[in-house]
Parts: C-alpha cells; structure tokens; sequence
C-alpha cells in the first residue's frame, strides 16, 4: 500500500533501534512494518492493552511470547489478559492431554513475566479499570475490541495476536483505521422501532438481533434507530456485540440516544449514511432458529452461561429467576464462564452460591466452548449465548438450541427444552 513516509519521533526511535532493549526493538519492529501496510503516517501513544494471545494454539505462539521475556521486554502500558486454556482456580476442570496442558500453562506464565495483569477474561470491560471516552488503546478479542470501541466510546482497530502484546510493550499503535474519528462514522441505518420494548427487554434477544446486524452489514458501522433507551444496559450491548462480532466483522456501531458518539453527535437517524434497512422480530426469531441446531424436543444435557463472561448483574438476574425453585435436573449441567473479579463480587452478594447449591458449576480463566470441559456425554446444549452458538459447534461438536436466560434455567430444571414464545414477540 502507498501512502506518505512514517514518521517516528526521537522516543520511537530509541525504541527501534534497541536503545530501549532488544526485546522492545523487536515489538517495535512488528508495529512499524504493521503501520507502513496501513499507510500510516505516524505512531500513536496508547493508554492500555488488551491481549487475546494468551490462548495455546500451538508451539508457535508460546515460542513468541517467550521470546520476548527473554529479550526483557516488559509492557509499557497497564495490560490485561483474555481467556487462557487453562482453569487455574479448578484443576483437573479443563481436559487437556499434558502435551496441550503444559504449554498452555507456559503461555499463560510467558505473558505474566512481561508485566501483563491475570485478569484471563474476554470481558476486561467488567473491571473497575476500563478506558473513558476518547482514550486510544489496543485491544484484541472481537467482543472486547466493539465494546469499547461503542460502549465505552474509546478508540481501538482489531488488533490480533502478536500484534496486541508488541503495542503493549511500545505503547504504541499505528495511527489509522478505527483511531480516526472520520472513520468512525455510520455507514448504515438500521430501523429497530418494530421491535417491541418487552422483546428487547432480554439479552437473548439482542444477541441475536447482533447476529441479524452483522450479517447485514458485515465490516461497516450501522446506526441503529427507534430504540428505546431505557430498555438498554450493559449486558444487552455485549450480547449484542458480541454476535455481530463474531455473524460479521462489526469492530463498531452505534444507537441513536444510547452509544456516547452517538449522544455527542446528536444522531438521531442515518443522516448521510447510504442506506436504511427496517429490522423486524420475524428477523430476529429467524436468527434463533438458524442458531438451534439440535432438535428442541430431545433430552437437554447441558446449558452453557456466560460468553462473553458473566457479568455481576447477570449473577444476581439468575439469583433471582432461581429463587424458591428447585434444583438443576440431575443430567442437564448449568456450566457458568466468568472472571475471577466478577466471582469474587458474586460470592461477595451470595449470587453465585444461589446457583452452586441448585447444580450450576463455575468456570474462570477460560471458557466453555474454546477447551474441552463438556464431558462427551453433553451433546444438546442451551445457551442464551450468540457467540457460544455460533462457535461451540464447530469447536467442540455439540448442537445447540439458542433461548433468553429464563427459557435455558426453566428447561435445566425440567430438563427438557421450554421455550417462552411471548419473550420473541
């Protein structure tokens, strides 16, 4: 790609010509050959990383990482880290051979030795440190990089593997793409008004109005209209991230009067934008039917809570649909992905306790569809999960039938699949 000459500043340099240590001289290398393809015509100063390399994929990965702990490279700015493949809190949980285990457990101690903090969740947006608006930063994972490039209005490109952790240690990332406020502009208008309050009042819903959206739009950023605002919160927008992410490639998007870019811009329709598409809940519910793929009236085997990871709020909507109801039905496992920080703040409330003592399991440090935990008898599993649906299938061979939060804890307890009709209209 042409574009006009990079220039580094007398810092940037020093970094790449090794005045600041080798192993910061390699990781500076990789981000200006990375800034030269985007035609970038400088570098810019990051305030925090986000890694997604920290998952073992193989010999490959571990021998980077390593690398650069050897070289003594460190990170220049605070870092967190996504899933591993590894439960640490439950050993034995993740069913690795040694020869996966060992490594992966070498990667996870790789990027603790160069300075990253072992948060392993693929929501760092959880924490009670997160970027404001404004803020540039480098973050990997698909789920966290369009969360906060739409919720917390701050500024990230798709960062991937290796790439992530060499702007950790450089504090630097190229100056292009999704840094740039003019491309950060809606591209098209999505009318949601015939979608209902009451429908959009579940997270299930809206993960799969993501799945709708990004296959519509596949990379570009939408506007999404005729949205109530009160009926949206945190939870909501990651679910529906999250599935847009992973239907398309949405690294961004934006809801007039919710989104902060679009409440400082003042969007209320697609202005400019090219195009308008009007989203109907005959839309939606096809989406949920395309991501069941198991036949909704065999036995259930398991549900699978928390992808992106569960978040405080969704431990204590669970505590609350659980209250004075019977246990999980012995067979049909409720399996729950969270972080260690989210957990202890569950315990903290008695939430989580609420769904250990009816038969839910808890799992940190990774995530259920990425390592092998389902035992080979938990084919049929339930998720209000976009992103579990759409990946566990090819990942680890379940089938799955796709419902709100209230239909996967009814049918774990019956252990059959009940579905609420009402809740997708």
């Amino acid at each position: 790609m042409n574009g006009p000459a990079l220039v580094l500043t007398p810092e940037e340099e020093a970094m790449l010509d090794g005045g600041r240590g080798p192993g910061t001289a390699m990781a500076m290398r990789i981000v200006v050959a990375v800034a030269g393809v985007l035609g970038a015509d400088r570098l810019m100063p990051i305030t925090g990383a986000h890694i997604d390399a920290c998952l073992y994929h193989g010999q490959a990965g571990l021998d980077f990482a390593q690398k650069l702990a050897d070289l003594g490279a460190k990170v220049a700015v605070p870092t967190t880290l996504n899933t591993s493949s590894l439960d640490l809190m439950h050993p034995g949980l993740v069913r690795l051979p040694p020869s996966e285990a060992v490594p992966a457990r070498a990667l996870m101690d790789a990027y603790r030795a160069l300075g990253a903090r072992a948060t392993w969740t693929c929501a760092p947006y959880q924490s009670t440190e997160r970027p404001a608006f404004g803020e540039n930063i480098a973050w990997a994972e698909s789920n966290a990089i369009v969360f906060a490039n739409s919720v917390l209005g701050a500024r990230t490109e798709r960062y991937g593997d290796f790439l992530d952790i060499c702007a950790a240690v450089t504090g630097r990332v190229p100056h292009a793409g999704l840094h740039m406020g003019e491309h950060r502009m809606p591209a098209i208008e999505l009318d949601c008004s015939p979608l209902s309050s009451e429908m959009l009042g579940h997270e299930a819903v809206w993960a799969a109005l993501g799945g709708v959206v990004g296959r519509l739009v596949g990379e570009k950023i939408p506007l999404l209209t005729g949205i109530d605002p009160a009926v949206v919160d945190e939870d909501k927008l990651k679910a529906f991230g999250a599935t847009a992410a992973s239907s398309g490639g949405v690294a961004l998007f934006h809801i007039a009067g919710v989104t902060p870019e679009a409440l400082a811009a003042g969007w209320d329709s697609g202005g400019d934008a090219p195009g308008k598409t009007v989203i109907t809940p005959a839309l939606v519910c096809a989406m949920r039917d395309e991501l069941t793929t198991a036949d909704p009236a065999a036995p259930l085997d398991a549900v699978a809570l928390g992808t992106p990871h569960f978040s405080v709020k969704e431990f204590r909507q669970l505590a609350g649909l659980l209250e004075g109801g019977p246990s999980f039905r012995p067979g049909c496992t409720v399996w729950i992905n969270t972080s260690r920080e989210v957990l202890e703040q569950a315990r903290g409330d008695g939430t989580a306790q609420a769904a250990e003592e009816r038969g839910a399991r808890i799992v940190v440090d990774t995530c259920t569809y990425i390592t092998p935990i389902l035992g080979p008898e938990e084919r049929s599993v339930m998720t209000p999960s976009g992103k579990w649906a759409w990946y566990a299938p090819m990942n680890i061979g379940v089938d799955i039938i796709f419902g709100t939060m209230a239909e996967c804890v009814d049918s774990a307890i019956s252990g059959k699949v009940v579905r609420h009709d009402q809740q997708w209209t």
